[in-house]
């Protein structure tokens, strides 16, 4: 699935609703992590200079699967991945490596449009809708086959939306990464803090280190067209924006630590296959 397309439809996230307080604590939390992951953060690797120009095919690690080339080609000529996570959902803004060169608007709107746009993405918004259909969550929607209907419509909506927002639009209006550079070192927690902070941390198109708008501001806006536009007219108002940008943070913060560990789950499964 897309950097950013997964997100919960209501202000519910794990059945619950994101309240004022909650939302805050969130963004402390947040913050402590973002200030303790920067302070450690590794300086980027060095790209490593080739002894044999010419390498043979021993010279890859010996637990180098062919899909793990396949993946480094595409990095190398497009700087993003084929990469899936749990082998189902688009993965392709991470990237285990930080050396490649900076993404065109054009690139930043491919690569969504093809994560949006993925396979993946319809029989999983269907899942979402029928989760929301059974919460019965923003009742103006109703019930029956309409009402799964507009709930699957919103669903699609609003993952689209975002993506756009946060993956093409502001990165390049702002000129911003959006992709994730997974650490790969250190402490689990060192790592974990790491992603975490990615949410309000970003790389410019020039390799430095910026407030992650593209993210924070982003989704805001994702959450206020979708909230004003088709959304039931009872769920209306700042309120819901809120909530729903707070999920919509809170389920991008739990994804990204996902992706940071999705190369050590990935390479423990095909050993095992193998």
């Amino acid at each position: 699935m897309s950097q950013k397309s997964h997100r919960q439809i209501s202000p519910e996230f794990g059945g619950r609703a994101i309240t004022y307080p909650s939302f805050l604590l969130f963004l402390a939390v947040l913050s402590l992590f973002t200030i303790t992951a920067v302070a450690q953060q590794p300086p980027a690797a060095q790209p490593q200079t080739p002894t044999n120009p010419c390498p043979s095919q021993q010279s890859q690690p010996a637990d180098k699967s062919k899909e793990d080339q396949d993946q480094n080609s595409q990095k190398e000529s497009t700087g993003t991945s084929k990469d899936r996570l749990f082998f189902a959902l688009p993965n392709f803004l991470t990237l285990e490596t930080r050396q490649v060169s900076p993404l065109t608007t054009g690139q930043k709107f491919k690569v969504v449009t093809r994560s949006a746009f993925d396979y993946v993405e319809y029989p999983w918004y269907t899942f979402l809708a029928g989760i929301s259909q059974a919460e019965n969550s923003e009742p103006g929607y109703g019930q029956g086959a309409a009402g799964y209907g507009k709930r699957y419509g919103a669903a699609f909506a609003d993952g689209t939306i975002e993506s756009f927002m946060t993956g093409a639009i502001l990165p390049s209006l702002l000129r911003q990464d959006p992709r994730f550079f997974q650490s790969g070192q250190g402490s689990f927690w060192h790592r974990t803090g790491y992603s975490i902070s990615r949410i309000v941390v970003t790389r410019t198109d020039s390799g430095h280190n910026q407030f992650n708008f593209s993210e924070i501001i982003g989704s805001a806006l994702a959450a206020d067209i979708s909230t004003y536009s088709y959304h039931p007219r009872s769920d209306r108002n700042l309120r819901n924006t809120v909530n729903i940008w707070g999920t919509q943070v809170g389920y991008d913060t739990l994804t990204i630590v996902v992706k940071e560990f999705w190369p050590d789950i990935r390479r423990k499964l095909q050993k095992k296959k193998g």
